[in-house]
């Protein structure tokens, strides 16, 4: 069973009970999207036996090594799915779910050049099995391609960063392929985040990879993509993100250092592949002990803790870039920093919120804590950083979370091998506070810029040194 508050965010590390999404490359690596699931080794198709015939099945076991292709019998599975496992399916209206879909069926084909003129959106009643029979005689057989834009459709329609659709791809032959950019300021999963301003500048670059290769560096401002420009006025411009995909992406650059400006055409070719996320440490002045956190993985809490030298005086918690993973792993670590405290709530559609409580087992640390975020720290990051914040339990530096913290998701495995990701609880904070789509405001504004990056200096660290 898949539970885990983790965010769809590009170019950070969430991971998740198996099957686990692999951390996400960068958004140019044809190998491994971010919605790509990382799975352990094939298994045998089921049995139609033990197909869902109507809706889903919670999934045990990783998807089956090869599947049928998807028919009008998985897209309700999907629809059915929703309205028996999201959290407010029971209230949701299911002609809402089958408009979303139809609409992203017929916009595939109009793209593809092959709409028809019979297709029409059948009289819909609010009954959820009369609608979809009506719905599939229209259909018919369906087009695949088609079918599953109407599944992705229809999730989106969900408006929930943490209901995913997701269809395991076979890894490439000769290893994977990118750019090598693996870290953009300002991204959100697929998109700029709406509240960044200006300018757009690479934080991560790969070793030996083709843009290390071209001389890109960490801190370069991302002046063009293709000629367009990264933001008009102070809007992030939308549309560049889709040029990262491509095999060839035009840059035009500048280097904060030297003010210098060029234009490099950087081509897809090998890069190495990134290894598991972990957590590295080192010694800050002042008998200070810095952690870096990039996930709530499996055994996450247990390594920060294994990290910290004997004896230091305070703890710098870095959780930049971090998209979330476990909440167990939240509770764990927090349970180091206090005892008796509720670090969140899960709330039902109907019933009592749970609230979801420190880990008392960890022995208390006893060491004062400063916590670094930025609008890359989502999900149980997010659940993390407000347990702190509302119990008082350090103090935040750097910039407001992503608000992307709707509800743990459970997976669900489709008859084309296919996993859905649904929410079966909403997430509040330990305030009963709504974080999702808000974030967590820091205590002190110490945001990362690009010619901080480029000099190699690091204005968050230097602020919870000030404030220790």
């Amino acid at each position: 069973m898949i539970r885990a508050l983790c965010s769809g965010i590009l170019l950070t590390a969430c991971s998740m009970s198996a099957p686990t999404p692999a951390a996400p490359q960068a958004p140019v690596a044809r190998s491994a999207p971010a919605a790509q699931l990382a799975l352990p080794a094939p298994v045998a198709r089921p049995t139609p036996a033990s197909t869902p015939a109507a809706g889903c099945a919670a999934i045990t076991a990783p998807p089956p090594e090869s599947a049928p292709p998807t028919s009008v019998n998985t897209l309700r599975q999907a629809y059915f799915c929703v309205l028996d496992n999201y959290y407010s399916g029971p209230a949701m209206d299911p002609k809402a779910l089958l408009k979303s879909a139809f609409a992203a069926y017929t916009q595939d084909l109009m793209r593809r050049g092959a709409d028809r003129a019979d297709l029409r959106l059948p009289a819909l009643t609010g009954n959820r099995d009369t609608d979809w029979d009506a719905l599939a005689k229209v259909l018919g057989t369906g087009e695949p391609a088609a079918l599953r834009a109407a599944i992705t459709g229809m999730v989106a329609g969900l408006h929930d960063n943490h209901a995913r659709w997701i269809r395991p791809a076979q890894p490439p032959q000769g290893g994977p392929e990118g750019t090598g950019i693996v870290g953009l300021s300002a991204l959100q999963g697929p998109q700029l985040d709406p509240a960044a301003r200006p300018p757009l500048y690479i934080t991560r670059v790969l070793p030996g990879s083709p843009a290390a290769k071209a001389g890109i560096r960490p801190g370069d401002i991302v002046v063009k993509v293709n000629g367009v420009p990264a933001f008009v006025g102070d809007t992030p411009n939308q549309g560049i993100t889709d040029a990262f995909t491509s095999s060839t992406v035009r840059l035009t650059l500048k280097r904060p250092t030297t003010g210098r400006t060029r234009t490099v055409d950087v081509r897809q070719g090998p890069i190495t592949p990134q290894q598991p996320p972990s957590v590295t440490s080192k010694p800050l002045p002042g008998g200070v002990a810095y952690v870096h956190l990039p996930g709530f993985f499996e055994g996450a809490a247990d390594q920060v803790i294994a990290k910290l030298p004997d004896k230091p005086k305070a703890v710098v918690l870095d959780l930049r870039g971090n998209g979330g993973g476990s909440p167990r792993e939240v509770t764990r670590l927090l349970g180091a920093f206090a005892h008796g405290k509720v670090t969140s709530y899960f709330c039902p559609l109907k019933g009592d919120c749970v609230p979801n409580r420190t880990d008392d087992t960890v022995p208390l640390l006893g060491l004062r804590l400063v916590v670094l975020t930025d609008r890359a720290c989502a999900s149980a990051c997010e659940d993390f950083s407000a347990a702190v914040k509302d119990n008082g339990l350090g103090t935040l530096v750097g910039t407001r979370t992503a608000g992307a913290v709707s509800g743990p998701s459970e997976g669900y495995l489709l008859d084309d091998g296919s996993v859905l990701l649904l929410p079966k609880f909403r997430h509040l904070g330990p305030a009963r506070e709504i974080i999702d789509t808000i974030g967590v405001p820091v205590d002190h504004h110490a945001p990362m810029t690009a010619p901080d990056l480029a000099a190699g200096r690091d204005p968050g660290v230097a602020k919870a040194l000030e404030l220790l």
